[in-house]
């Protein structure tokens, strides 16, 4: 099976597993659908932790009202009053107006922060590192783990305006938001691999060939957004390697004799060194025949 790195711009965000023969245009819908279904997670951990902070949302003619407001326009949250946590519900105001301050005991808080870490893990771009594949089946078990937490604290359900309930119910909003700009529709999305674009018709075996134990790294994007940047030659923490190794051996050269090469610098100013040498910095750096022993 060869191994999809799949990225978002620069940003890793999980691995695929497909046969070399894969048909491109299924492989690219299944990765729409893994990083969207990922997007949601994040989503619906976001606000289950909003809700077991501060309660249930508010009916959107509320929301953003201060009290002598709400008494003033005689506003009544009906489904705030139905809405009753497991156990009974503590008061913590919220201070974006967006939820009712009802909030579940500190024992259901416990069930929805336990339950929304564990989300967090499945969906984390750690199991990239770790060499985790996410597939589908475990975004969806995340999301059902995540129905099952908020059922147990709210065994009534949400309102219907709740996002929470919203999302589970495939029901959720995003337009006008920035979490829209995330989302990938299947039909409008893109892999690149190596500034190429895999075209929907072929196979993976066109682009990549027939070793199954092959690992490339591919961009996820919409369609329309133009060919992404290319991966990096060498990797930030190479880069940084490189740069330690450069500094050292200018360090070196300080305490050296003259260049044989140009007869010019000295031991005070390496660095004069490294820029009159008729080879590259990096070649004259890397050879010890540049210092005079």
């Amino acid at each position: 099976m060869v191994l999809l790195h799949v990225k978002r711009g620069d940003e890793s965000q999980f691995l695929l597993r497909a046969p070399a023969d894969a048909e491109l245009g299924a492989l690219t819908e299944r990765a729409a659908r893994v990083h969207n279904a990922r997007l949601k997670v994040q989503r619906l951990c976001s606000e289950v932790e909003d809700l077991a902070e501060h309660g249930v949302f508010l009916p959107p003619n509320m929301q953003g009202l201060t009290d002598e407001q709400v008494e003033e326009l005689k506003l009544r949250d009906e489904w705030g009053e139905r809405c009753v946590p497991s156990g009974g519900a503590g008061f913590k105001k919220d201070a974006v107006g967006r939820r009712n301050g009802r909030a579940p005991n500190e024992k259901m808080k416990e069930v929805l922060r336990k339950t929304v870490e564990e989300a967090k893990a499945v969906i984390s771009k750690k199991q990239v590192d770790a060499g985790v594949c996410v597939t589908m089946e475990m975004v969806q078990d995340a999301l059902d783990q995540l129905r099952g937490a908020v059922m147990i604290v709210y065994p009534m359900g949400l309102p219907p305006y709740d996002p929470i309930r919203m999302e589970f119910e495939n029901k959720e909003d995003l337009s006008g938001t920035q979490a829209a700009l995330s989302v990938i529709a299947e039909p409008d999305a893109q892999l690149w691999w190596a500034g190429k674009e895999l075209h929907r018709t072929k196979r993976l075996s066109d682009y990549v060939g027939k070793n199954e134990k092959t690992k490339i790294i591919v961009k996820i994007q919409q369609r329309g957004q133009g060919a992404p940047a290319r991966e990096p030659v060498i990797s930030s923490e190479e880069q940084k390697q490189l740069m330690l190794f450069y500094h050292r051996r200018q360090e070196e050269l300080k305490v050296r004799g003259p260049c044989p090469r140009t007869h010019t610098c000295t031991h005070i100013h390496a660095h004069v060194c490294m820029q009159r040498c008729t080879q590259t910095r990096v070649l004259h750096l890397s050879l010890s025949s540049c210092q005079r022993q």
